[in-house]
């Protein structure tokens, strides 16, 4: 079924979102990463819509919606999870499973957290909730962090929001390069090189350590809760490591993990493998 591009208020903001597939259906919520937007989910979305009910917003500062000033919205994961948890009741959504990448992990962590009622599945791709999943990337950024090196930090964030870093995350790690459409990381850029753009994504990175004394909390969740859980993983990501996706078995019971050829953005490389794997979890 063909996506919908929609717009919805949420506190002023316009927050763009993807809609396809039948609203009777089972809905998919999904949540994306840095520094990209829902335009990410666009071939699953497309996978799937026959079957499920899709939803893909945009967050604050992201793709396209509502970017106000740095001065004008606290771009923390907090507050950005306070607006999605905002969309989530304007759409009026009672029961989704949670397909989850990168900064959509410490989200839709906090909104399982909170609202575990809501919750009818988790679908985990390459977003980390244990320290033993923080990979090559991840432990630069914390060294740099450690050994207050905020030259290095910055000089290396820089990198990851220019046209080579955004290559270097889409590319690194997958199996044939060739199946990833340049257009992906492509539009990032441009999304990236409008005013103020990079100043948002440097809030939102200089705020990722909130996330890790989260861990316990979303583990504990995991622990009480028991949510049926899908794993679907890159295991060539720079940022978040092999360890990362086995974690999950510690604390989940009613779990499946799959562990592919594939990078940070496997969906690039591995939609119709990981859209099979989504339809089988869910039925």
């Amino acid at each position: 079924m063909k996506t919908r591009n929609k717009l919805v208020t949420i506190n002023g903001l316009n927050i763009f979102y993807r809609e396809a597939g039948n609203q009777n259906k089972e809905t998919i919520l999904l949540l994306h990463g840095f520094p990209s937007s829902s335009h990410m989910y666009r071939d699953i979305i497309e996978s799937l819509s026959d079957t499920y009910h899709l939803i893909a917003p945009d967050y604050p500062g992201f793709g396209l919606s509502s970017a106000p000033a740095i001065s004008e919205f606290e771009y923390t994961f907090d507050n950005v999870t306070q607006i999605m948890n905002q969309f989530i009741d304007a759409l009026n959504l009672k029961s989704v499973h949670l397909l989850m990448q990168d900064y959509g992990g410490p989200i839709g962590f906090r909104i399982a957290n909170e609202r575990p009622e809501l919750i009818k599945g988790l679908i985990i791709q390459n977003a980390n909730a244990y320290v033993e999943g923080l990979g090559e990337w991840a432990q630069k950024i914390g060294g740099f962090v450690h050994n207050k090196d905020m030259e290095g930090l910055t000089a290396f964030k820089n990198h990851l929001m220019s046209l080579e870093g955004l290559k270097e995350q889409y590319l690194g790690g997958t199996e044939d390069p060739l199946k990833v459409d340049p257009v992906s990381y492509l539009t990032d850029l441009a999304f990236l090189d409008r005013p103020e753009a990079r100043a948002i994504q440097t809030e939102m990175f200089n705020n990722y350590g909130s996330n890790f004394p989260q861990y316990k909390t979303w583990q504990n969740y995991f622990k009480t809760h028991q949510p049926k859980t899908l794993v679907v993983w890159g295991e060539n990501d720079k940022f978040f490591s092999k360890a990362g996706g086995e974690a999950y078995s510690k604390d989940l019971n009613n779990i499946e993990t799959y562990f592919f050829n594939g990078g940070h953005f496997l969906l690039e490389e591995y939609t119709t493998e990981v859209a099979e794997k989504i339809k089988q979890f869910i039925k």
